[in-house]
């Protein structure tokens, strides 16, 4: 089974590595993470990259895609060599997912038509311009198509997606090996719990909106 996990610059680490360590777990699994030239891609604070083994030309038929979000999404939005890329191995994967704002990524190469999809919470409203059908739901699975919401639910995507494949005995042991036991010290995860005001100064600070500045 090989899980294509996509790099590219400034994506969100997380994103990315969520997945990694769920998916990439599995019995059999082989990772492999694919950009559209092979080496290193910074993430989006610049401090860490990620290194792409395989370029686009190497990966050809992943059982599982994985397209992971990050302000690096904004200039992928265009069709071109990866979009082709995308709706190529799309059309023989058995799982084609995507976390955050990589499901705009998706949306955009034309895959969620029609669908229900999640992305990040700042970036819901721009799913329906590209066919897809809005949810607030953490990790939606449509058909073949899994979209986490934002960063951190790339491991709820990965161990929900992992107990599919494999069954929950299999997830189960992958969410205990690495303990994943969410005891977050604030209840500020999502614009309906987290305070107005910090809610507020996100929604200001969204790249979408500094976008649409420009």
């Amino acid at each position: 089974m090989q899980i294509a996990i996509l790099l590219y610059d400034r994506f969100t680490t997380l994103d990315a590595v969520g997945p990694y360590e769920t998916l990439g777990r599995l019995p059999g699994a082989e990772t492999v993470f694919v950009g559209e030239r092979t080496g290193p891609y910074r993430n989006d604070l610049g401090s860490l990259a990620l290194t792409a083994d395989a370029a686009l030309s190497d990966v050809t038929s992943p059982d599982i895609l994985v397209i992971p979000g990050g302000p690096g999404q904004l200039a992928l939005m265009e069709d071109g060599p990866l979009h082709e890329w995308i709706r190529a191995v799309d059309a023989t994967t058995t799982w084609t997912t995507s976390v955050c704002t990589g499901s705009l990524i998706l949306g955009a190469a034309g895959l969620l038509k029609g669908r229900r999809a999640t992305s990040h919470w700042l970036a819901l409203d721009q799913l329906p311009a590209l066919g897809a059908e809005p949810t607030g739901e953490r990790v939606v699975f449509d058909g073949k198509y899994v979209t986490a919401a934002g960063v951190s639910s790339g491991i709820d995507m990965g161990l929900a997606l992992a107990g599919r494949i494999a069954g929950d005995v299999v997830a189960q042991s992958i969410q205990l090996g690495i303990e994943y036991d969410p005891q977050p010290p604030y209840d500020a995860g999502a614009p309906d719990k987290a305070p107005a005001e910090i809610t507020a100064m996100m929604r200001e600070r969204s790249r979408f909106v500094l976008a649409g500045e420009e």
